[in-house]
């Protein structure tokens, strides 16, 4: 089989010499996550952006390597990076010692005599890793070694702080920084990288490497799941211990190999009572940090959607836009009614949905959510583009109560798993309300998903109106879940 290595492939095996030898050999075993291919899809669109604005003039050529195949794509570029540069090419491909790698950018020097490139890479990141910088260190090393004259490099990264002005105006998106000096002085360090992955690649099987912490850092590996069934699992797995993450490297597998005087409280709390296979629960004081909140009452939920390129004006990258709340409110009576909210016009949801959730909260009891610093900055987020309706949005805040650092603070069972998360622990308390009995929608991600793919202008309304009902019904739940959280808190139940 053919062994040149990618740049992609050797981020691989930088990340685990065993995902490379999968990635050549077995790439049939890969399982993608969704979150996975969301980075992808926004990696496209970050990157037809980055084309318009560092060719503004639109004279560039582009080198579609899936359309044109590896040689011919290696081909069409040398011819054009050989020649005087005239104008900008993306995706522009070269190879060097059995390996190659595509350049997002390559911007010719303007007003030189000699043949001289700007190499830009792009990343739908809003701050600069260490693996981005690996990543256009390699891509600095093949295209200097295949004689590409790269007179500057530079890594192009989302500015999270920039406002789109709208129009399609996307200048000022990316801050850009120099990487020139530092990716010729990791020349040695990369060439060192190459020699060691074409040892692996040369291997008739793969290396034996235990999973870990490396096997969603810095990328989620596809290969983990195929990994892990390879392992022997533990009866009491580490990884149930909040924060056991630290544990894992200190070589401990199962709970029970832990000494107790290297966990704190809580993780000592998670160890006994996942060993005993009972609940843990202080009623009473559950009960009396719920006791001051007099109905009415509300329970409040959101979702929210960013984009790393902006769709709406006065947005910024990855900001968190609400497009949807559910609220279930309780009377002195004990009455429960419900509200919600959903736009999936396309536009800019934030206004209405500003004025919709004051209506929905009325002006007086507590407003309960589940980790109440998401609802609390999106409230806050709100009040600031919307003066007019700073004040009552504000005043909403006053009234959040977060149940979570209740049940965290007093209850645990061990089908939780280490997690206070509500898909966690509503199945403990009320295995009644399931989300897995949901169509579609089942957690915030796929929410996202769901209200991207809704307001897209392709979408049928046949499917426009399906994506509708399953958001309405993920989010209802949500807050159907804290009604039930609230009562069995507060021995209601």
């Amino acid at each position: 089989m053919n062994r040149d290595l990618s740049k992609s492939k050797l981020l691989a095996w930088r990340q685990c010499p065993k995902r490379l030898w999968l990635e050549l050999y077995r790439p049939d075993l890969r399982e993608d996550t969704p979150a996975t291919e969301a980075n992808f899809e926004t990696g496209n669109e970050v990157g037809d952006v980055a084309r318009r604005v560092f060719d503004p003039e639109g004279k560039g050529l582009l080198i579609d390597v899936m359309t044109e195949g590896v040689q011919k794509a290696l081909q069409r570029s040398a011819e054009a990076l050989n020649g005087k540069p005239k104008r900008p090419v993306f995706e522009a491909g070269f190879t060097a010692h059995g390996v190659r790698a595509f350049a997002d950018v390559m911007v010719p020097v303007p007003k030189t005599r000699r043949r001289a490139w700007h190499m830009i890479e792009v990343k739908s990141a809003a701050s600069v890793k260490d693996y981005h910088r690996d990543d256009v260190a390699i891509q600095a090393f093949v295209a200097r070694e295949s004689g590409v004259p790269l007179e500057r490099v530079f890594l192009a990264r989302i500015d999270s702080k920039w406002t789109y002005p709208g129009g399609g105006k996307y200048e000022g998106l990316f801050a850009i920084e120099d990487l020139t000096d530092e990716t010729s002085a990791r020349k040695e360090e990369v060439r060192d990288w190459i020699g060691e992955a074409k040892k692996i690649s040369a291997r008739k099987r793969a290396p034996r490497i235990e999973t870990g912490a490396h096997c969603s850092s810095p990328y989620s590996c596809g290969f983990l799941d195929y990994c892990r069934k390879r392992e022997k699992e533990a009866e009491y797995p580490i990884a149930w211990l909040p924060a056991g993450g630290k544990l894992e490297t200190k070589g401990y597998a199962d709970l029970r190999e832990v000494p107790n005087d290297m966990l704190n409280e809580r993780q000592r709390m998670v160890k006994n009572q996942t060993l005993k296979g009972t609940a843990f629960f202080n009623a009473a004081a559950a009960a009396k940090e719920l006791a001051p909140h007099k109905a009415p009452l509300h329970f409040l939920d959101f979702e929210t959607v960013h984009f790393a390129v902006p769709i709406w004006k006065g947005t910024r990258p990855y900001q968190q836009i609400p497009f949807q709340f559910s609220v279930h409110s309780m009377s002195r009576s004990g009455e429960t009614t419900h509200r919600e909210f959903l736009d999936l016009s396309g536009k800019d949801p934030s206004k209405p949905f500003a004025e919709a959730l004051w209506a929905a909260c009325g002006k007086k009891g507590a407003i309960f959510t589940y980790n109440a610093a998401f609802e609390r900055g999106r409230i806050s987020y709100l009040a600031s583009r919307f003066p007019r309706l700073k004040e009552p949005l504000l005043a909403l805040n006053e009234r959040l109560v977060d149940l979570l650092p209740i049940a965290r603070d007093n209850y645990y069972h061990p089908n939780q798993q280490g997690s206070w998360s509500i898909k966690k622990v509503l199945p403990a308390i009320a295995p009644d309300l399931g989300y897995e009995a949901l169509d579609g929608v089942q957690d915030g991600n796929m929410a996202m998903t769901a209200y991207r793919e809704a307001i897209h202008e392709e979408t049928a309304p046949s499917r426009k109106a399906e994506i509708e009902k399953q958001l309405l019904a993920y989010c209802k739940l949500d807050t159907l879940a804290l009604v039930r959280l609230w009562q069995f808190f507060g021995g209601r139940l």
